[in-house]
């Protein structure tokens, strides 16, 4: 049986990302080129998407903004589960005092609304691509954690476990090469949502101002410039956000089939 939820997320990210590799042979403008006689030009021939309240083409600064898009969301949550199997998994393995202070941790950092403790660093640091990529990352890999480690307690009792270590393996051998191959399938799941939840953060805070900063297009500082012409030029809010509605659901098409094969 077709796994229809898989493939439908798959393909759609795979466009996604040739659009973001080609971005600049297929863009078909410069998407920082203002034109003063091109101001809030509907969708037409000339510009598929229409222009902006400075005239730059909104299709151009919409493909581009898929580039820092899907680059923030793949590179934060890299940072997330990284954290989260590493500390997840001494969690698991050693238990009592470890696991005690790890997991008491992860639940101050859960007791923060994620977003508001992100807005709260961002405000003390300068806003840019990097500081948003590490800063989502140090505040999301809770749920990796958690999710491994519970996996890491049920597998650790398995009789393969205990023959590893009856001949002698070390731990870092048993958690390496045994114990994080079987338990990351749930992290995987929660990985790639974690991409969708980590692009609508990204594109929150830079509709706060607070993100990517112009001249550098993104979705987010993209619908920033629409508040201002929201009556008279839809097509500035509707298209970036029916770019960051087929993402999101791409992402999620592809967790939910991910779930199906695990089980």
């Amino acid at each position: 049986m077709k796994n229809t939820y898989l493939i439908t997320g798959i393909a759609i990210i795979s466009i996604l990302s040739v659009i973001a590799l080609l971005a600049p042979w297929i863009s078909p403008y410069d998407p920082a080129m203002i034109a003063q006689d091109s101001l809030l030009i509907p969708p037409s021939a000339k510009h598929w998407m229409g222009t902006d309240s400075l005239g730059r083409d909104l299709l151009s600064r919409i493909i581009y903004g898929c580039r820092i898009s899907l680059i923030i969301g793949v590179i934060a949550v890299g940072i997330a589960v990284f954290l989260g199997v590493i500390l997840g998994s001494l969690s698991g393995f050693y238990g009592r005092f470890m696991d005690t202070l790890i997991m008491r941790f992860a639940d101050i950092m859960l007791c923060f609304p994620t977003f508001f403790l992100i807005l709260a660093v961002v405000a003390f640091l300068e806003p840019s691509i990097i500081n948003i990529m590490v800063i989502i990352g140090l505040t999301s890999w809770m749920g990796p954690a958690r999710l491994i480690r519970s996996e890491i307690l049920s597998l650790k009792e398995r009789e393969f476990i205990q023959a590893e270590k009856a001949i002698g393996a070390s731990s870092a051998r048993i958690i390496m090469r045994h114990l994080i191959p079987n338990a990351i399938g749930p992290v995987l799941v929660n990985a790639t949502l974690g991409i969708a939840g980590a692009i609508l953060l990204e594109t929150g805070l830079s509709f706060l101002g607070l993100g990517v900063q112009p001249p550098i297009p993104s979705w987010g500082n993209i619908l920033i410039e629409a508040k201002s012409t929201l009556g008279i030029a839809w097509w500035i809010t509707v298209f970036p956000g029916l770019a960051i509605l087929v993402t999101i659901l791409g992402f999620n098409f592809i967790a939910e089939g991910l779930k199906k094969i695990i089980g």
